[in-house]
């Protein structure tokens, strides 16, 4: 990712309760296809379509910061969209995540540049 966060357009993605502890949830900002995880409290998102096989990763499993592929079980870390094991080599693009306080409630808001 090279954009910087002034290059970036936020994108309203949902209420950070919208995205369960351990689980991934797909959306769509801009028109593309995001897949948003939670790990405790930190936010995640990824394209959500793997580099190996074009499989959606919002369909895919997750466990120990990575996330399963449902199509050749290609893992990928949830933070950094890097391959965490084969078959997949090639990273899958993450975007910025934040939550903002809008109308005294909390907003998802993914960046894409």
């Amino acid at each position: 990712m090279n954009e910087t966060v002034a290059d970036l357009q936020w994108h309203d993605v949902g209420e950070p309760d919208d995205f369960p502890d351990g689980a991934v949830w797909p959306v769509v900002a801009a028109g593309m296809p995001i897949a948003v995880f939670r790990a405790g409290e930190a936010l995640h998102a990824l394209h959500d379509l793997c580099t190996h096989g074009a499989a959606k990763l919002s369909d895919g499993y997750v466990e120990n910061g990575c996330v399963e592929c449902p199509l050749h079980q290609g893992l990928f870390d949830i933070a950094t969209g890097q391959p965490c094991g084969g078959p997949v080599t090639q990273a899958v693009r993450s975007f910025p995540i934040r939550v903002v306080t809008r109308d005294g409630a909390g907003r998802v808001e993914v960046g894409i540049g």
